[in-house]
């Protein structure tokens, strides 16, 4: 959304009003004065588009996962492995204020000092990423960019261009329950996982032809 410089003349009253309000806010005075004139006039800012993704994702939110953090631009939740002492692994969605390629970024991280868990997810985050390629490049989506490290896997949520705010909160919140599940079955069993990956794979495909993130 572009944005350009205008020169306003404002009581010295409301400033003060205005800057002490941006400070409880933690934004600016320009970015407060943008969203209440947007508001006042039915206009969308990236604040009240992000405000509604996140307010839906909350809404989808099952006993699986619990909100830890939310700001304007980003919200994580975590849920629990399914392993000894059952470590957290934590989900965390930062959306862009300008949904261009990308509604925004996937970064999920596992809470553990154990290697030998750390080498499993790592191994798992691997797996998936290569199927997440060849499937979204199936469809023509070549965009696709992950980044994997010591039991940490990122992915760009992709713009399909297709989605309203209902509609990406849908996606975002049903990929990353399917990744979650996936991931536990991995934990629990590579063997039976091994056996259980096509129709993995075909839900994934399924949960594409939904809607594509």
């Amino acid at each position: 959304m572009k944005k350009s410089v205008y020169s306003l003349v404002l009581m010295d009253d409301v400033v003060r009003a205005v800057d002490a309000q941006a400070g409880r806010l933690g934004t600016s005075r320009s970015n407060l004065i943008n969203q209440i004139l947007a508001e006042h006039l039915s206009c969308v800012t990236p604040e009240m588009r992000m405000k509604a993704i996140f307010g839906q994702v909350q809404r989808l939110i099952d006993t699986t996962f619990q909100v830890q953090q939310q700001s304007p631009s980003a919200m994580t939740f975590r849920g629990s492995l399914q392993y000894k002492y059952h470590p957290t692994i934590n989900y965390r969605v930062e959306l862009n204020r300008v949904p261009e390629r990308f509604l925004g970024k996937l970064s999920v991280s596992i809470r553990t000092q154990n290697q030998k868990l750390i080498r499993e997810c790592t191994e798992f985050f691997r797996y998936r990423c290569e199927m997440e390629a060849r499937e979204l490049a199936r469809l023509g989506f070549t965009d696709y960019t992950a980044g994997i490290g010591a039991g940490t896997f990122t992915r760009g949520l992709i713009n399909s261009g297709e989605l309203d705010d209902q509609g990406a909160a849908q996606a975002i919140y049903s990929y990353i329950s399917d990744l979650d599940r996936s991931l536990m079955l991995w934990l629990a069993d590579v063997g039976a996982f091994v056996q259980s990956q096509a129709e993995l794979e075909a839900d994934y495909r399924e949960m594409l032809r939904r809607a594509v993130v």
